[in-house]
């Protein structure tokens, strides 16, 4: 059974992520207790509101450190709503820009969609490669509940590194539903609250580790 620690940081839906990560098969333990953290087979971040609170919060407890030590020897980490967010540069909210952890380039920036939050369940175009929605139909839905969205993807090619697989959604304008980057995966949506298809979801990645 693989071992899988939440980042314990003051954001997220603990318990349901908790549960739903059972469920799928992992040993799970719930801290921001930096040995944990490195030594675990995976780490997932979540998050639930504003991306300066989320970003406040990690840097207090120095998740910003564990994972960029995590991604560093190539150990994997799984983002989840406001945690794939602050994997960019920055985020703009309300006008004010916070740093983020800058795994990615890019900003987090308002959808422009003429109901706000995006709130509910919508399809997403995975890559046919990706190892997150092996499996699944193309009119699969996720749960999403944002306002907020990573609307381009600006990190260049490598060609000592495989591209990142891309997973978009469209709300008002398109935006990032997913990432995975090597040992970095995230989701704009809530594999938690997603049903049998996040359950799904949370299955590959932990077989992944």
């Amino acid at each position: 059974m693989k071992s899988v620690v939440l980042l314990d940081y003051g954001s997220g839906n603990l318990h349901s992520a908790e549960r739903a990560l059972v469920r799928a098969g992992a040993q799970v333990e719930v801290t921001a207790d930096p040995t944990a953290a490195l030594a675990a087979d995976g780490l997932v971040v979540p998050g639930v509101g504003a991306y300066a609170a989320c970003m406040a919060g990690l840097l207090a407890v120095r998740g910003e450190r564990m994972i960029g030590q995590r991604l560093a020897g190539g150990r994997p980490v799984l983002g989840i709503c406001v945690g794939m967010q602050i994997m960019f540069d920055r985020g703009v909210e309300f006008g004010v820009e916070t740093e983020g952890c800058g795994e990615w380039p890019g900003t987090v920036a308002g959808l422009d969609a003429p109901v706000l939050p995006h709130m509910g369940w919508n399809t997403v175009k995975a890559p046919g490669d990706s190892t997150l929605f092996a499996g699944m139909d193309a009119d699969t839905r996720f749960y999403f509940v944002h306002s907020y969205a990573a609307q381009q993807w600006e990190l260049p090619d490598n060609e000592h590194i495989a591209p990142a697989k891309l997973t978009w959604a469209e709300h008002g304008v398109p935006f990032l539903a997913a990432v995975e980057n090597g040992p970095l995966s995230a989701t704009q949506f809530h594999p938690e609250k997603s049903g049998d298809a996040g359950a799904q979801l949370l299955r590959n990645w932990i077989g992944s580790l």
